[in-house]
């Protein structure tokens, strides 16, 4: 089978890899396709050391099930996320699941841009969901990130009436804007979602997917406060999502929140920002940072996407082959791609 192997930064390579082997507790899954994520994405650009395992948005069917699997059945569609808590730790206990040590070594066998899967059985247990036949793969194979933004979501304060801001609307910005809507409609509350990038068609799309007001960023650090002045009476947002790195984005956030207010931090930063304590001191400010997600947060994502209350179908740009992995990276890291995805097909030989 065709896998995507990492072996450096400037050496990943789309090898012939045998199909994995599998336990009674454990499944065999030929892959459909996997979005390309910008966690993979940094992970080549900070040169990690190998083993790296890249790709984690699939989407895919049972081939062959161990002895022990009960729920589910060969030729079903499925989703498998890569990490599972173990769900009994202190961390977990506290709902800090991404923190959990087994949560962290948990993943899929060999890679998600691979033709097919070995998913391990505490991944079958808690992070493997069946497929609805309304939902396509594409739509589907953003269940993965869409829990990320479920969880962000669920850990920041909202309140009825609040205003939320969503600085970056690459992908996931577009999914964290929806989610924001979703939940806060959910839990009674109307809230105004505000979105922020540079790009004008993100803008646009923005619009279109259901937020209030959408904003250029400015280019000082206070100009976004000043925007979101007219539109919050003067006392900036109740919180802001911040969902890109770099300080100028940050310093944005943190001048553009109401005194009380909360930013959420769900970006890699690689280098240090400034941050000023006395003013979060003064004001009261909380700063949060949501990484990843849980199973819980896992199937409300996809409960989401199969009620349609986010749509995912405007959010794919690019469809490739795996042979064109290199080609959708660049395509990420110059942002001429709002979302990768790459088609990928096999074929099983025996039982």
């Amino acid at each position: 089978m065709k896998a995507v192997i990492y072996h450096s930064y400037d050496d990943i390579r789309v090898e012939q890899r045998p199909i994995p082997s599998i336990t009674d507790q454990e499944l065999l899954v030929k892959v459909h396709g996997c979005g390309l994520c910008g966690s993979d994405i940094i992970k080549i650009v900070q040169q990690a050391n190998p083993p790296v395992i890249l790709g984690h948005e699939l989407t895919g069917s049972v081939v062959r099930r161990g002895q022990a699997v009960a729920d589910f059945n060969e030729g079903q569609r499925v989703i498998v996320a890569h990490h599972a808590p173990c769900g009994q730790c202190h961390y977990c206990r506290h709902r800090n699941y991404s923190m959990c040590a087994a949560f962290k070594a948990s993943n899929i066998d060999p890679c998600g841009f691979a033709e097919y899967i070995r998913v391990p059985a505490e991944n079958v247990q808690q992070t493997t969901f069946l497929l609805p036949d309304t939902l396509s793969d594409e739509e589907a194979s953003f269940t993965e990130p869409l829990g990320c933004c479920v969880r962000a979501v669920r850990r920041t304060p909202l309140q009825d009436g609040d205003s939320i801001v969503i600085i970056g609307l690459g992908s996931i910005g577009l999914l964290m804007l929806q989610a924001t809507r979703a939940l806060g409609a959910a839990a009674g509350h109307h809230v105004r979602v505000y979105g922020v990038d540079l790009v004008p068609e993100r803008l646009q799309l923005a619009r279109e997917l259901g937020a209030d007001e959408v904003f250029a960023a400015p280019s000082s650090e206070q100009g976004l406060r000043d925007l979101l002045n007219e539109v919050t009476a003067g006392r900036g947002a109740d919180c802001v999502i911040l969902t890109v790195a770099g300080a100028r984005p940050f310093l944005q956030a943190l001048a553009s929140l109401r005194k009380g207010g909360t930013l959420n931090i769900f970006a890699a930063h690689s280098g240090a920002v400034p941050l000023d304590i006395e003013k979060i001191y003064q004001q009261e400010l909380s700063v949060i940072s949501t990484y990843s997600s849980s199973p819980e947060d896992l199937r409300i994502a996809l409960d989401l996407l199969t009620h349609r209350e986010v749509r995912a179908d405007k959010l794919i740009s690019h469809h490739l082959p795996l042979e064109r992995f290199h080609e959708g990276v660049e395509l990420m890291r110059g942002r001429a791609a709002l979302k990768v995805y790459f088609q990928i097909a096999g074929e099983i030989h025996g039982k």
